[in-house]
């Protein structure tokens, strides 16, 4: 369990960081401890679901938080509810339709730190998203953290955590909507690696 006290990533901290590790750095996702979760409303009940990353170019710039850089691929193709009917008609043509646009794309554009200069207390990320080939702006609520037990100058792994809710309607995944409620929420836990 991740403990904000334990992993925090505070600015000070990266400051006083050696040179070397104080520059913007290549990060490589580490697919096994990492997961793109969702949930959405079917006919009152919640249901969750998962999606693998296809690839990511994740850039930490630990000289400057907001100016790290993160752009993400998912393979909506490969998505899995817990329900085999509507996990394909997630990926149909009224909703998602990967037969056509098998891949959902999210580019950073911007990174807002939280309180005293920490991305790990507030912060949001607000990119481009990629959704069936319509692209809007989404702000996701943004955390980052070094693994527990670690010296404050050991930014080798880090785990990023984004969580926030999109409209699927507003991506023209309206299928259904009698069903399925417009919101999704996300949560997307990731643990990278500096390359």
């Amino acid at each position: 369990m991740i403990t904000r006290r334990s992993l925090t990533l505070s600015l000070p901290a990266i400051l006083a960081a050696p040179a070397a590790l104080a520059a913007a750095r290549r990060y490589v996702l580490e697919p096994a401890a990492s997961r793109v979760g969702f949930s959405f409303v079917l006919n009152d009940a919640t249901l969750r679901g998962e999606m693998p990353v296809a690839r990511a170019d994740i850039r930490v710039d630990t000289r400057d938080l907001a100016a790290s850089s993160v752009e993400v691929v998912l393979d909506a193709a490969k998505a899995r509810t817990g329900l085999i009917l509507a996990t394909d008609v997630m990926k149909g043509p009224e909703v998602l339709d990967t037969a056509r646009h098998p891949y959902i794309r999210f580019v950073s554009r911007r990174i807002r730190l939280g309180t005293g200069g920490r991305i790990s207390d507030g912060a949001s990320m607000t990119g481009d998203l990629t959704l069936r080939g319509v692209t809007r702006p989404v702000t996701l609520a943004a955390a980052l953290y070094r693994q527990p037990g670690t010296a404050p100058a050991d930014l080798t792994v880090l785990d990023v955590q984004l969580t926030g809710q999109i409209s699927r309607s507003a991506f023209g995944a309206s299928g259904y909507a009698g069903l399925v409620a417009d919101q999704v929420q996300l949560e997307i836990r990731a643990r990278i690696r500096a390359d």
